[in-house]
Formats: C-alpha cells, structure tokens, sequence
C-alpha cells in the first residue's frame, strides 16, 4: 500500500543521496579539496582566454547579448526559457504544471490539505535544492579532471568510476539501478496502463475477462521497452531526450494550469495543445520540409541552446493560440459537469462566476491573491536555498548565510499563510 511506496521510495532517496554526495566528496578530494577545484577552474577558464565565462557563476553572462555564445555559460535566452517560461509552458513528468497524477497522488494520500502542501514544497526543496548540488560538484571535477571529453556525459561516470573507492563501487552500482529501475517501472506501467485502459479496452475490446487485460498489458510493457529502446539508440546524447520530452509538451503547461481557473476550457482544450505541440515539434525538427521551404535544414540558426530556445518558443507560442481559440471555439462541459466540479473541487471565483452563480448556496472561494503570494515565496525559498547551498560549498559563507536567511524568512511566511489543519476542517 502507500506506507510500502512511502518507506521504499524514503529508502531510495537516503541511498541515492547518499551515494552522489559521497561520489562529489571523492571527486574533490582527487582533485585536492574545493579551493584547489576552483583555482584549476579559474585556471582554465584564463587559459580559454574571452571566449569562456565563470564555470561557478550561478547566473549566465548578460554582457555576452541575449544569444552570445561562451564556453561554460547557458545563452540569456536559454537561461530566460529555462526559468520563466518552463515552469508554466511545458508538460514533463513529475513536474505538470497544473499538478498532474505524479504529485496529486502524494497530496491526497496526506493528513489533510495543508500536510499535502507541506510535502509538495519538501518535494520542491528536496528534488531542486538538494539534489543537484552532489552533480553540480562532480561535473565541476570531470571538467579539471578529464577535459574535452567527446561525450561529456562520460565525465560523471568517470569521476564514479575512478575516483570512489573499490569497496563503494558495488553499492554505488545498486543505487543507481535502484534509481534506474524505480523510474523505468514507473513508466512502463503508466505507459501500458494508458494503452490498455484508454485505447484498447475502450476502442479495441470492451468485455474481455480480466485475466485478458493482464496479458496485454504485459504485451504493452514490452511493446513500450522495444519503442524506448529504438528511441534511445537514435539519440544523440542523454540531453537530447530530455529537450525533446520538453518541447514535445511546449505549451500544454498553460492548459493544463489554467483548467483550474476558468470554467470555459474542456476535453477539446487539451487535446489541441497536445496535437498542437507535436506537430509544431515535428515540424520544426523536419530538415525536409525546410530544405523545401527555405533551403535549409532548420529554420533556426546558433548552438544546440540556442536552437533549443527558440524552438520551444516557438513551439509555446503556436501550442497557446491553439487551444485558446478551439476553447473559444468548442462549447463548455455540460452545466451538470461544471456544477459538480465546482462543488467538489471549489476554483477561484474569478474565472467561474458564470457557474457560480448556478451553485449559490457555496460559499465563494476567494484566495487567488495569498496563493499568489504564496507562491512567489515558495519560488523565492527554492532559489535561495539553491544558491545557499551553492554558495557554501564554494565557500563564499557570507553570502551563503544570507541566503539561508532569506529562505527561512520565506518558509516561515508560508507557513503562516497556510490554514491550520483545523481551519481546513472546517472548510
């Protein structure tokens, strides 16, 4: 049940964490601590002359333009991309913008709704402050340790491999296949879960036995290991998947959000920004059909992040006309839909007063502003502990504790804001 997920996926987390801190605290001590780690650094970035920006700047090189060009710095566009339209315009397992099954499972399993706050900001904290410091430290030893690699993504292993000691390196192995393998069944079983419970029992085979639909999903699960698998080996690299993940759901984010905050968008809404978002990605990844229309291979010019930028740009900004206007172009849900999942779910009154006014007898919820608030206090809190982290293990402590100053200042604001357990009783 969900105390088994619980203790195994706490189990999972203390191991893994436990791993790549201790990978990055044998990869700096090969190199012979953090400040000689950062002077190789400074070293090298001296010896690549102007061409090459602070590897250790927690922020891009403005002065460079918005898509200038430096080794060790993302371009302004991607870093702008990356933080202010991700968060909102893409779709990504684990991380939907308008709180998909991955999260909504951990609130409901809760207490009550201020526990399932509490542990999507843990989440938040955990999954982006904590975790990607041990990388961040690891990768900066691969660069010192094992320069111009033709696949970077070799350094980490590198680094795992030949600097942590021989009697870690079984348990180093199991932690990332239990990593690994927690996130493949995972899904795999989301995955043949869609194919069999929305497509083939529904369109294919409507009343077979039970023991029918366990045998095809099981067909479903190989069929989807074969399909990841080709997948995979056309890949390039391992962030070429991820920025393909990414823009094929370039612009669903913003549907998926506003869902909750206004009563006009429907089934027809999400269908057309997910058909919206592949089609604009197919196309504006198709060499063919540009090599016919501009005699060239891609519409856009630069590096892999800038190119990377605009497409999801571009992306978003088709994906978001289209399914605004087939929203405004399609009719709502039934009135006894939208009734039933006011009642149950009570949205903001802004963008549903139409139907609220049908209900009456519910009280309006009115809380738009301190959710605002809320979260730009979360977002300030994620970063500052972030940077904190970062700060101190660069060792620049004055500015580290400023922050963590900062981040308490934010979180104990939030708590303040929530409703006490008992106030949502009574709600």
């Amino acid at each position: 049940g969900l105390w088994g997920v619980l203790w195994t996926d706490l189990f999972q987390f203390v191991l893994k964490m436990a791993i790549v801190i201790s990978v990055a605290w044998f990869g700096v001590r090969a190199v012979g601590g953090m400040p000689q780690l950062l002077a190789a650094l400074a070293a090298k970035r001296a010896a690549a002359g102007p061409g090459a920006s602070d590897i250790t700047a927690l922020l891009p090189d403005f002065s460079r333009g918005l898509t200038g060009e430096a080794l060790w710095t993302l371009p302004v566009i991607t870093f702008v991309v990356h933080l202010a339209v991700q968060w909102w315009a893409f779709w990504y397992p684990g991380a939907e913008p308008g709180g998909g099954g991955y999260i909504a499972q951990r609130i409901f399993s809760a207490r009550d709704e201020r526990h399932g706050l509490l542990s999507v900001l843990w989440f938040n904290l955990a999954h982006y402050a904590l975790r990607p410091w041990p990388w961040i430290l690891t990768a900066l030893v691969a660069v010192v340790l094992y320069p111009g690699l033709a696949q970077p993504e070799r350094g980490y292993m590198l680094v795992a491999t030949r600097q942590t000691p021989h009697a870690l390196l079984g348990i180093l192995l199991a932690g990332f296949m239990a990593a690994f393998m927690s996130t493949v069944a995972t899904q795999l079983n989301w995955g043949s879960s869609y194919l069999v419970e929305d497509f083939y029992r529904r369109f294919l085979k409507k009343d077979a036995n039970e023991s029918h639909y366990v045998n095809v999903s099981r067909l479903a699960t190989a069929f989807l290991v074969l399909a990841a698998a080709g997948v995979a080996w056309e890949l390039k690299s391992v962030s070429e998947g991820w920025k393909i993940v990414l823009e094929l759901g370039a612009g669903t984010g913003g549907v998926y959000l506003l869902r909750w905050y206004w009563w006009r968008v429907n089934a027809w809404s999400e269908i057309s920004a997910m058909l919206a978002a592949l089609v604009t990605t197919v196309a504006l990844h198709s060499s063919a059909l540009w090599m016919a229309i501009a005699g060239r291979t891609a519409p856009f010019r630069g590096s892999d992040p800038v190119i990377f930028a605009k497409t999801a740009l571009c992306t978003t900004g088709v994906t978001t006309l289209v399914w605004i206007g087939v929203t405004l172009l399609t009719p709502a849900e039934e009135r006894d839909t939208l009734v039933r999942f006011y009642r149950k779910v009570r949205p903001q009154l802004t963008g549903w007063k139409p139907i609220a006014k049908l209900v009456g007898d519910e009280l309006p919820t009115q809380d738009l502003g301190k959710n605002l608030v809320s979260w730009l206090l979360g977002c300030v809190l994620i970063y500052s502990a972030l940077f904190c982290i970062g700060e101190w293990c660069f060792g620049r402590y004055q500015e580290g504790f400023f922050l963590a100053i900062v981040a308490m200042i934010c979180g104990l604001a939030i708590s303040r804001l929530m409703p006490k357990s008992t106030e949502w009783r009574k709600n």
